[in-house]
């Protein structure tokens, strides 16, 4: 499993409960554009439209070599899950707060391309000041110790 990209800034203002593998059809010039690691999953979600589950505002920028150079860099992709998945998926989205957000993209068996998706809930201010002290706090921790030994 080679990894394409992460999503940081997921990780930092949600609070991921549950973690799904989804297929994602492309076309494929974009694929040979992942495969330059031309690609970001910033400011991306997804959501389930008509019993579909779409990728929304994923960026992958056009390929270099390619003969028909069109501006698709942000286009809504279907991504791939079984029918008793989104079902599942549905009912938990309904719950207030909650939202599918794309972790990261990475190359599984045969070249597919899998996305992992993210179901959270989206973390108060006073949430992230806490954990970034709760993390300064091991890091100087951390470091005391290092110094000891």
């Amino acid at each position: 499993m080679k990894i394409i990209t992460t999503n940081k800034k997921a990780f930092y203002n949600y609070t991921i409960d549950e973690k799904i593998e989804a297929g994602i059809v492309l076309t494929g010039d974009e694929i040979k554009s992942l495969r330059q690691g031309n690609v970001s999953l910033a400011e991306s979600f997804a959501t389930i439209h008509k019993g579909e589950v779409n990728l929304i505002n994923a960026h992958i920028a056009p390929y270099s070599h390619a003969y028909i150079k069109e501006d698709k860099t942000r286009k809504t992709r279907k991504l791939l899950l079984h029918k008793k998945e989104i079902n599942k998926l549905i009912g938990q989205i309904s719950r207030k707060g909650y939202t599918l957000i794309p972790l990261r993209m990475y190359f599984a068996k045969k070249g597919l391309v899998k996305v992992e998706l993210g179901l959270g809930k989206h973390k108060k201010a006073v949430s992230k000041k806490r954990e970034l002290k709760e993390k300064a706090i091991k890091r100087e921790a951390e470091r005391e110790v290092k110094y000891k030994i």
